[in-house]
């Protein structure tokens, strides 16, 4: 860490002709806070505790449901009212089954059990 003393004695530097270096220095060095010093401590209150999301478990993996493209009310929860079928990372599906949870769906729409679209 520099002291003033250090500060007020440093040398003019040379003009090597690249001025976007130089004044990246001079920026780092004038800008408030220093750019070299360490952080400031952040604090944080003990008594809040921070929000922990659950671990999404596939449901078809724990045999609570079964797919079923016959069965368009069990479907329902893995599309949106727009007709779109939601994502792995929403509904918490393993990469097996978002595979099979989707022919399910089209295949429902085919038979007119789901929509498309919405209305």
């Amino acid at each position: 860490m520099s002291t003033e003393n250090e500060v007020t004695e440093k040398k003019p530097e040379q003009s090597s002709g690249n001025q976007s270096e130089n004044s990246r220095e001079n920026y780092r060095e004038n800008r408030e806070g220093g750019g070299s010093g360490p952080r400031p401590e952040r604090r944080f209150n003990n008594n809040r505790r921070r929000f922990q999301s659950r671990r999404k478990v596939c449901r078809f993996c724990k045999n609570t449901m079964t797919m079923n493209y016959r069965d368009p009310e069990s479907m329902k929860r893995f599309i949106t009212e727009r007709g779109k079928i939601l994502p792995r990372r929403i509904t918490g599906t393993c990469a097996k089954h978002q595979r099979q949870l989707a022919l399910t769906i089209k295949r429902a729409r085919v038979l007119a059990l789901l929509p498309f679209v919405a209305k």
